[in-house]
């Protein structure tokens, strides 16, 4: 994918998340070219939300990454992304898929989105691990 087709990056989420994501992989990657964008619903009507958001929406390859697969921030997503075009949406988003993300935004969507939720997967953990438990 030529560097004009490489995918743009939309987090959207509430309160100060989106920008305080936006920093954490900058400082952490050394990525500062716009790879990711911050946008926030604070004090946003909807239509404000979608009208910020369809700015990067068609044009050329989006991935919008929301806190939630539910609320303000996913249905603004959904709404700009109804047409079907270049875009993805992937809720739950972690620090893990965003550092993916920056460095391999070279790959086409239907390569990248799989790559990234299994990121965002394995970046889960905890201590001690109880995934192999059987209590419920």
């Amino acid at each position: 994918m030529s560097k004009e087709r490489m995918v743009q990056g939309v987090v959207l989420a509430h309160g100060t998340m989106a920008q305080g994501l936006v920093d954490a992989v900058a400082r952490i990657s050394g990525v500062t070219d716009e790879a990711l964008v911050a946008i926030t619903n604070n004090g946003k009507s909807p239509d404000i939300l979608e009208a910020e958001l369809g700015a990067f929406v068609g044009n050329g390859p989006v991935i919008i990454f929301t806190d939630l697969p539910s609320g303000s921030c996913a249905v603004a997503a959904r709404v700009c992304c109804r047409a079907g075009g270049e875009e993805a949406i992937i809720s739950g988003v972690n620090l893990p898929v965003l550092l993916d993300f920056v460095f391999h935004r070279d790959l086409p969507l239907p390569d990248l989105v799989p790559r990234l939720l299994s990121k965002g997967r394995e970046g889960m953990s905890s201590v001690p691990d109880f995934s192999g438990s059987d209590t419920p």
